[in-house]
């Protein structure tokens, strides 16, 4: 269960970023009530997940890892913005990051 409020943690905060994005800089107003609800809940949800005893770094690094790639590609394809293989290669380095991160949380419970 915490690794679920954990991913929906994430989801939230994309889309409040992606809103955030689409809101043309809260011209859009209508873009303002996804970004604000988004980050709360996804703060919430974060929340409890450290309090549900995820290890603050694993939790934040997966949290922040997983929402920069989504938010990455998906800004991609729906604004155009930038991907290109430097920022893929640095994807899979974050991605490499947090793997070491799960393996190491292990071992200091053990």
């Amino acid at each position: 269960m915490t690794w679920l409020m954990l991913f929906g943690a994430i989801f939230c905060e994309v889309a409040a970023t992606l809103s955030l994005r689409a809101s043309e800089g809260f011209s859009e107003i209508a873009w303002v009530i996804p970004v604000v609800v988004g980050y709360c809940v996804c703060f919430f949800l974060l929340a409890k997940v450290l309090d549900r005893g995820m290890p603050t770094a694993l939790a934040y690094g997966v949290w922040s890892c997983v929402g920069i790639i989504a938010t990455a590609i998906i800004a991609h394809f729906a604004f155009r913005d930038p991907l290109n293989w430097r920022m893929w290669l640095g994807m899979m380095i974050m991605i490499a990051g947090i793997v070491v991160l799960q393996w190491g949380s292990h071992t200091a419970v053990e």
